[in-house]
């Protein structure tokens, strides 16, 4: 029999470890003595802490490490799966590294700038949950996203050329859209595209679309790089609200804030309005 000192100096682990496996039933010691504690080791017992090792070194967790030794018919599909599961974390923080760069790189600010008169189609969003999670705020990013690529596919397939792409907005245009979003029941959100042409001349387009003109005007814009998520529309709305000063009684109407998702993040932009007399 092997001492824990000695069994630990033989396969590389250390004796905290080796408990700690002992208290998981991963390796428990082959005797332990009733009067003081000590664990001994047999020889033979050195394949599986190679085995625990070789697992443990690839990241699995002591859950699936107990089921592959349990289990050696499926180790091999156990460690494609967490391969996988790997592959998938590391896709993820490569992306949360190249947003982070981006974020810290570019400080984004607030630009002021020009938008021209334009024709602008929309279609009401239903189904989208409000957010109030990061997995309820993904699912509506995902809705949303199908939303508008599907707008732009069947503003195009009736002959209308989009300006641009398309983007999101809250569902608070009328009185009835407003009410519903303040009683939770929704659509939350707008899916709308700028198009060529004007409302007289534009072809028959189904009806569940929304066809609007909009007056030339500005907007306070803000481009935050990466994927969108509450604390970066959050963060965008303090930016622009900690924008300097605009002259006159104009303000930045952000209950009319839009946000466009591009390749290299989202631009978020709200109108400058005058302030009724």
């Amino acid at each position: 029999m092997l001492s824990i000192s000695e069994f630990s100096q033989m396969c590389h682990l250390s004796p905290q470890a080796l408990r700690f496996y002992h208290a998981e039933g991963l390796l428990v010691p082959a005797g332990i003595d009733e009067r003081t504690g000590h664990r001994s080791y047999a020889f033979d017992q050195v394949e599986r802490a190679m085995l625990i090792t070789l697992l443990r070194d690839t990241g699995m967790s002591v859950k699936l490490v107990r089921r592959a030794l349990d289990e050696p018919d499926q180790a091999v599909a156990l460690l494609d799966r967490h391969s996988d599961e790997v592959d998938r974390q590391r896709r993820a923080q490569a992306e949360a590294i190249t947003a982070a760069r981006a974020v810290f790189e570019a400080q984004p600010e607030p630009q002021l700038r020009h938008v021209p008169a334009t024709t602008v189609v929309g279609r009401l969003v239903s189904g989208t949950p409000l957010g109030r999670d990061a997995q309820e705020w993904d699912r509506a990013e995902d809705i949303l996203l199908a939303a508008a690529t599907e707008l732009v596919t069947t503003v195009t397939q009736a002959g209308v050329t989009c300006l641009g792409g398309p983007w999101r907005t809250l569902a608070l245009e009328t009185q009835e859209q407003d009410r519903k979003v303040l009683d939770g029941v929704g659509p939350f959100w707008i899916v709308k595209v700028a198009v060529a042409g004007t409302s007289e001349t534009l072809p028959s387009l189904p009806a569940d679309l929304i066809v609007q003109t909009c007056d030339a005007h500005e907007e306070l814009s803000i481009l935050m790089p990466g994927r969108n998520t509450m604390a970066k529309y959050c963060t965008v709305v303090l930016r622009l609200l900690d924008a300097p000063p605009l002259d006159g009684d104009r303000f930045v109407n952000l209950a009319r804030l839009r946000q466009e998702v591009r390749p290299d993040g989202v631009l978020s932009s709200a109108p400058v309005e005058r302030r009724p007399a």
